[in-house]
């Protein structure tokens, strides 16, 4: 399947398989972005449900600026910073944000499939949430410069140094597990 605007235009049309096709494409992916965002695999999946529940009940335009992954992405990061907003104002303090579900690692696996990324992973949560966040974008989720800009919000050039000082600390990370990668 493309990049998801058809399934979307489809189910838009009334064609209901439209959305559980972008549901099944995009759910993994945007769960773990989303838990890198919240650093809770159970509030991610809230805010991934709370994204497709959006997008089925309030049907959002898709004007094209951008591909359809980059546009969901985008609505998934502000649901999930009502959310964080949400929670601030509440400060209730839930045993799930004190240590992570073990699903989280059961997801990651599923998803990333070599031991080799599953150690990136855990070793780019060690890292500041924006270095996380544009890190997962561009390398797990394929997204350019520019997608990754307009998903959190930041002009090209600023996602750029982010994007360059990421790297530098994921090195630095790396390296001190003992660990080598190229093309960083």
């Amino acid at each position: 399947m493309g990049n998801g605007e058809s399934s979307y235009r489809r189910f838009l049309a009334g064609d209901d398989s439209g959305m559980v096709e972008l549901v099944h494409e995009f759910r993994d992916g945007l769960m773990l972005y989303l838990q890198s965002y919240t650093h809770n695999i159970s509030d991610a999946e809230d805010c991934v449900q709370d994204t497709f529940i959006r997008l089925a009940v309030k049907k959002p335009k898709f004007s094209g600026k951008s591909s359809f992954k980059t546009w969901l992405y985008a609505i998934g990061r502000n649901i999930a910073a009502d959310h964080r907003r949400h929670d601030k104002r509440n400060r209730n303090v839930s045993l799930d944000a004190q240590a992570p579900l073990a699903d989280e690692a059961d997801l990651e696996r599923a998803y990333l499939v070599t031991e080799q990324r599953i150690n990136l992973r855990h070793t780019m949560q060690k890292l500041k949430d924006e270095y996380q966040q544009v890190l997962y974008l561009t390398y797990f989720e394929g997204f350019s410069n520019d997608e990754t800009a307009r998903i959190i919000g930041k002009s090209r050039k600023q996602t750029e140094n982010l994007l360059y000082n990421a790297r530098k600390a994921l090195r630095t990370e790396l390296e001190k597990g003992g660990f080598s990668y190229e093309n960083l």
